[in-house]
């Protein structure tokens, strides 16, 4: 998908380095999700892009293979220095918080049976979702700017939570039932 390229106006990165440092210091932050913590960082704090661009970005980004913040920073590292930017942000992802998760799981090994353990698991969980659902309503305001406008967004997510959390049906039955419905109704009122 061809993006358009940054406004040279606008705060970016400075160098490789830069976006290594940046997404490291991401990474780090998110444990059992990041989206909450990249939103912030990215958009109100370095502004290296708008709300809108953002959830563009990240609309993209999950329905990717892999693992969506990964696959953001590696189109933000892309969009500003090409490949050897999507690298770096790639190498900024994934190589200290390995180094961390591997020493955890050492650790985890010999404490796994502690009823502590299972305890703060089960409240990480809980921040995690807290996290999201702040996220999710920072970024609603973004949703004017959609060809679909707030009602139909709204809607279209209320389905979507009634469909995997009440329902229980698979997530690519939604996707394919709730996005290609979405598609439609952005095509027509495009003008398609």
């Amino acid at each position: 998908m061809p993006q358009s390229p940054p406004d040279p106006a606008s705060p970016q990165p400075k160098s490789l380095t830069d976006l290594f440092v940046s997404f490291t210091l991401l990474a780090l932050q998110g444990f059992g999700g990041v989206l909450a913590i990249v939103q912030h960082e990215l958009v109100e704090k370095k502004r290296w892009l708008t709300k809108e661009e953002f959830v563009e970005e990240w609309a993209v980004a999950q329905i990717m293979p892999g693992p969506n913040v990964v696959n953001l920073s590696m189109m933000i590292g892309s969009r500003y220095f090409g490949l050897p930017g999507a690298m770096a942000a790639l190498a900024g992802m994934l190589v200290v918080p390995l180094v961390i998760i591997l020493l955890l799981a050492l650790v985890y090994a010999h404490v796994a049976d502690h009823p502590g353990v299972a305890g703060a698991l089960r409240g990480m969980s809980a921040v995690a979702a807290g996290l999201i659902i702040a996220t999710g309503l920072r970024l609603y305001g973004a949703l004017k700017t959609n060809p679909l406008g707030i009602k139909i967004c709204t809607v279209l997510s209320v389905l979507c939570f009634l469909g995997i959390a009440i329902m229980h049906w698979p997530l690519a039955y939604i996707l394919i039932g709730l996005g290609g419905i979405s598609c439609i109704l952005v095509y027509k009122r495009l003008g398609g």
